[in-house]
């Protein structure tokens, strides 16, 4: 079934020639990199561009700010911890001691008052 509106293949080829036609003069209107006005596009472009990476280089150098912080203080708490876990063996020691020589004074005691009663 043939429709009113169908094109035959000249008109179609028409048609695509026409729109080609078209399609180049827009392009042939648009303006040129030479353009001041394209420049100053351009440029502004550039501009922000700029602006991006520097704020992304700012963001980047924060990040890394505070992870040197949070580090530095990860790394203060660990020599906190182990200074206390230093301190707790040394006075576990301390002690250690000081009941080693509790008992042994109290050994002596005990045989000094033996020997005391044996004579």
């Amino acid at each position: 079934m043939r429709h009113s509106n169908d094109n035959g293949f000249a008109e179609r080829r028409t048609a695509a020639a026409e729109a080609k036609r078209q399609l180049l003069a827009k392009f042939a209107t648009a303006p040129k990199a030479t353009d001041p006005e394209m420049q100053g596009r351009l440029a502004a472009r550039e501009t922000v561009a700029v602006a991006r990476e520097a704020r992304r280089a700012e963001r980047e150098a924060l990040k890394r700010a505070e992870a040197a912080a949070a580090m530095a203080a990860a790394e203060a708490l660990e020599r906190k911890e182990a200074e206390a876990r230093q301190a707790e063996i040394a006075d576990h020691a301390s002690r250690a001691l000081a009941a080693e020589a509790a008992r042994k004074a109290e050994r002596d005691r005990r045989y000094a008052a033996r020997k005391a009663r044996r004579a």
